[in-house]
């Protein structure tokens, strides 16, 4: 059975697009920024510090019954949220003055209430010291994701490449961040990992794009930045897009059934996905253009050599992508 494809002789003139696409980008990072900045982020157990407890009954109880229930304990905030089967319930409590024994006795109070009733599937108790650390320690481990990122590619490739694939990524985890202050899903450890889950991605798509640019640049020393990027990006839209579906379409199979749990994960994830795509052909390469890689090559400045370069690039175009 043959493997569907995209053809191989793509030839669509991505760089025509850049400006509109560009400035989009920046609208919306902007957009972010203002969102994170005004609304903040609803930051979970982890940041925030409380208790998680998920509990899952013989027979479906009523929200309201339960909420009733459990505000008899003088708790403070409690979120209450079904997932999963009928009988699944997650119980989120805020953080109670006290330190961490006061946690604990939230999760000992609920014990006696339901022990008898309900099966105690989950229980996460975090203080509000373990919480700081945790917040300090995510923030650092992306801050590193990114120069760790920049070190390499400055190493591997040029400094023209390494500052394009930093801005890249950073443009997805903005977004990222933009989704979940625009949606206030949970943010939380978990989400942490999607971030860099999410700065793995973006950056392998961005490299497998910038290396055909970089073989390009060797063959066809005449050829204008944007008709060279364009057909690099051709090159490598098959693979690009096809990882890409792939990808997106189990993570959908993990949103829809993967519970309560993973659910924020998965979505971030989704739209992780779609933005690094987009990202690395409207932004990345682009980019090498502002950073002028190829200095006066903008427009090519010797027609029958452009001319002879692009056939030879069409036909280079025509040759089934390397993956």
């Amino acid at each position: 059975m043959k493997l569907l494809t995209l053809p191989s002789d793509t030839n669509i003139p991505f760089m025509r697009w850049r400006v509109p696409a560009v400035a989009t980008s920046l609208v919306l990072c902007v957009a972010s920024i203002a969102l994170f900045l005004i609304f903040g982020m609803n930051y979970g157990i982890d940041f925030r510090g409380g208790s998680v407890v998920e509990l899952r009954f013989e027979e479906p109880v009523p929200i309201g019954e339960l909420r009733s229930d459990i505000g008899s304990l003088n708790l403070g905030d409690v979120q209450i949220v079904e997932f999963g089967q009928p009988t699944d319930v997650m119980i989120r409590v805020e953080e109670q003055p006290g330190g961490e024994e006061a946690q604990q006795r939230v999760v000992i109070a609920l014990r006696d209430m339901f022990g008898e009733v309900a099966e105690f599937r989950r229980v996460e108790v975090v203080g509000p010291r373990v919480s700081g650390e945790l917040a300090r320690a995510g923030a650092i481990a992306v801050v590193a994701a990114l120069f760790a990122i920049m070190a390499y590619i400055w190493l591997r490739f040029e400094w023209h490449f390494a500052v394009g694939a930093v801005l890249t990524t950073l443009h997805d985890v903005i977004l990222t961040i933009g989704l979940y202050s625009a949606t206030q899903l949970d943010f939380n450890l978990t989400s942490i990992a999607a971030v860099l889950t999410i700065v793995g991605y973006s950056l392998n798509d961005t490299v497998v794009v910038y290396d055909r640019v970089r073989e390009n640049l060797r063959r066809f020393k005449r050829m204008s930045m944007p008709e060279l990027l364009n057909l690099s990006i051709n090159q490598m839209l098959s693979r690009t897009l096809m990882t890409s579906i792939t990808t997106v379409l189990a993570l959908i199979a993990l949103f829809i059934f993967g519970g309560e749990v993973i659910r924020s994960f998965t979505f971030a994830m989704i739209w992780g996905v779609v933005v690094g795509t987009f990202s690395s052909i409207f932004i990345a390469a682009p980019l090498l253009i502002t950073l002028n890689l190829r200095p006066n090559r903008t427009g090519g400045d010797d027609p029958a050599a452009a001319d002879d370069e692009s056939a030879a690039g069409e036909a280079a175009a025509a040759e089934p992508a390397r993956s």
